[in-house]
């Protein structure tokens, strides 16, 4: 399966150069949640509390979690700028804005805007991304 969402960051265009090297992690994980109706997560490693997800990538997020219980109270989400086993979403860069990237689901065509802290992931924006949703673990 493969959702789009919008990730932007005028600083670099997709593709531009090697693999990332902020991460040592192929495969990164967060646990998005929602707050007063938004989808955010945090992220310690990286100083990022409450960030949202915005202007269509908050869409793709809900397109994809329809089927987990629950979703709402927390989910964890596998991404990868490379493909692995039991991804479910591929997501294709379009373009940069706003120092953030906009990416879009293959499978449904949606589009979303994935704001500058794709940076504290990925030194460019990755012309792909692939992801798992998944329960929150109990």
């Amino acid at each position: 399966m493969t959702d789009r969402a919008g990730s932007g960051a005028g600083k670099a265009a997709a593709g531009d150069a090697a693999p990332s090297t902020k991460r040592e992690n192929s495969i990164l994980v967060i646990r998005p949640y929602k707050i007063s109706g938004l989808w955010v997560f945090d992220d310690e490693r990286v100083g990022l509390v409450q960030e949202p997800f915005v202007s269509g990538a908050d869409v793709i997020i809900d397109h994809m979690v329809r089927d987990i219980p629950d979703a709402d109270s927390g989910f964890t989400l596998l991404f990868s700028a490379n493909a692995f086993p039991g991804y479910q979403a591929r997501l294709d860069w379009i373009r940069s804005e706003f120092d953030g990237n906009w990416y879009e689901h293959a499978d449904s065509g949606m589009q979303g805007w994935l704001c500058p802290a794709l940076f504290k992931y990925f030194d460019k924006a990755p012309k792909q991304l692939f992801a798992r949703f998944e329960p929150k673990a109990r």
